[in-house]
């Protein structure tokens, strides 16, 4: 509950101080093919790169965690030769 005054506070200040927390260049009203805004835009565009590749990553190690347990589990079921 420490922690209950500052983000109190931190909101106080956001609404008091609306004009600066505009997210970009064409909500704030400046020209949008600014170089700001170009390289806000490949900022996004590198985000969703990263973004993308990660859970891709962890999207293919999943299947090959379940393809992996489905085998040991078929492998236990065949009988073995003696």
């Amino acid at each position: 509950m420490k922690s209950l005054p500052k983000i109190f506070f931190a909101a106080t200040l956001a609404a008091l101080a609306p004009g600066k927390l505009s997210a970009c260049a064409a909500c704030y009203g400046g020209s949008i093919d600014s170089p700001m805004a170009d390289g806000m835009n490949w900022g996004i565009l590198t985000l969703l790169a990263v973004v993308g590749t990660v859970l891709g990553a962890f999207l293919t190690f999943l299947i090959y965690a379940i393809r992996k347990s489905e085998a040991l589990e078929a492998a236990k079921k065949m009988p073995t030769e003696t």
